[in-house]
């Protein structure tokens, strides 16, 4: 391919990029079942001969555009999950085409650069402390495991043991405290990290799934908490200042999983959720979630940088020697990683501190008009709407999962179901840049005529 071929490409795939955005708002938010069906003519045996770059665009446009959920709509409230901001998508192509590996700042010094700015500015954003180190990483449940495993090195080492060079065969026991409303992501770290999933001490909680408080364990030995910013049901808090207030006493490490509860903290009516926050000794967060960018953009950060370096750090002799630069790859599970941190950089530095906190104002607004709106339906609301996610009831465990059957079938809008101290709701997460107040009033009426349908 010349470069007069690979510029025809190029612009073609942005002209059926753009189609696609434009056309977003004209269709069903989940596909139908025709266009999912027609996914099988990708279901071909390796051919011998390779196709033209054309035809290999062609047939992913043709066939999985349709296909497609449209989670980048105004209208997608499954998960929290925004579509991605205009500057984090034309970051995204541009640093795919740069082709960096963010791993050494001698071998990609831009991206390393820009991903450093990225995390002090956030830093700044979230109100924690400064000299704080901090990791791009695949997701939230990588950002908690390197949060954790920041914490498993800190805290075997006061007790004298080298977890890195010796493992954990003959360790003292770490204990690790849950919430009985930890996310799924924690289990899953504890177990990466040999700490166990089962092996935990679990809190009990309160009706909106916040940590009690009245009646702490005491810890003796190595010990790691875990808390919550935003429940992923209710959107709810744990109790972080107290908590760290006991952590400090027991000499226990505190981690905050705050995946995207953590943004509250950038805006001004919201930042009381996160009092105490900044007490903790490491945070995970993901900026696909709140901050509108492309997946894969998970973020840990962690008060004592030498505990993150000493569990992530990596050498061999065919890498460069350490430098006066941070290197990224000390710092996270990979060696080869793409450029998050420059989508990061492009959706902050577009909107801003007075974006950013706009962007989770308006967010939380909505929640709470898609709550009233249900509410003075006859809808029974499960949870204080305290941030962006709503639950809803319509009745018995069978007609609302009815109802959230039409919604879905229906195509105005999209919400997912879940199950709140055992009563089945539908969840209303609201995260999209794009998303207004019309949108809003639109997805209602939709749902409101369903659940009449179907109660």
């Amino acid at each position: 391919m010349d470069d007069r071929d690979r510029a025809g490409l190029l612009r073609e795939a942005a002209q059926r990029a753009i189609r696609y955005l434009e056309s977003a708002e004209l269709r069903s938010v989940a596909p139908s079942p025709e266009v999912v069906a027609a996914l099988d003519g990708l279901d071909i045996p390796l051919p011998h001969q390779g196709a033209s770059d054309g035809d290999v665009l062609r047939a992913l446009d043709e066939l999985g555009s349709p296909a497609s959920m449209v989670t980048n709509g105004p209208r997608f409230f499954g998960f929290v999950t925004g579509g991605v901001l205009p500057a984090a998508l034309a970051a995204n192509w541009l640093a795919a085409a740069w082709d960096q590996n963010a791993m050494f700042h001698a071998a990609a010094p831009a991206v390393v650069m820009l991903e450093r700015v990225a995390l002090s500015w956030l830093l700044d954003l979230f109100d924690l402390p400064s000299d704080s180190a901090g990791a791009f990483v695949t997701g939230a449940t990588m950002a908690n495991f390197v949060a954790l495993a920041s914490a498993r090195h800190a805290v075997l080492e006061e007790a004298g043991w080298d977890v890195e060079a010796h493992g954990l065969f003959g360790a003292p026991r770490i204990t690790v405290v849950v919430s009985e409303e930890a996310h799924a992501s924690i289990y899953k770290a504890l177990g990466m990290l040999g700490l166990g999933r089962n092996r935990v001490l679990k809190l009990p909680v309160d009706g909106q799934g916040r940590i009690r408080t009245d009646d702490l364990p005491l810890l003796n030995g190595p010990a790691i908490v875990c808390a919550q910013a935003g429940n992923v049901n209710t959107g709810s808090f744990d109790p972080v200042g107290a908590l760290a207030e006991w952590a400090r006493q027991s000499g226990a490490w505190l981690h905050v999983d705050g995946a995207f509860g953590l943004w509250a903290a950038a805006a001004p009516t919201r930042a009381h959720l996160a009092l105490g926050i900044s007490e903790a000794d490491s945070w995970a967060t993901d900026a696909h979630k709140w901050l509108n960018v492309p997946y894969d953009s998970g973020l840990a950060f962690v008060r004592r940088p030498q505990a993150l370096r000493a569990a992530m750090a990596v050498s061999a002799d065919y890498l460069p020697e350490p430098g006066d630069h941070r290197d990224p790859s000390d710092y996270t599970p990979e060696l080869s990683r793409r450029s998050r941190g420059v989508e990061v950089w492009a959706a902050l530095r577009s909107l801003g501190r007075e974006g950013v906190a706009d962007l989770v104002e308006r967010c939380c607004q909505h929640a709470r008009r898609f709550a009233g709106g249900l509410q003075e339906a006859g809808h029974e609301i499960l949870n204080d709407v305290v941030l962006n996610q709503v639950l809803v009831s319509f009745g018995d465990e069978a007609t609302t999962r009815r109802v959230i059957a039409g919604i879905q079938e229906e195509g105005t809008s999209w919400c997912g179901g879940t199950v709140w101290q055992g009563r089945r709701a539908m969840r209303i997460s609201v995260s999209g840049w794009e998303t207004t107040e019309e949108d809003v009033e639109r997805s209602l009426e939709a749902m409101l005529k369903v659940a009449a349908r179907h109660t």
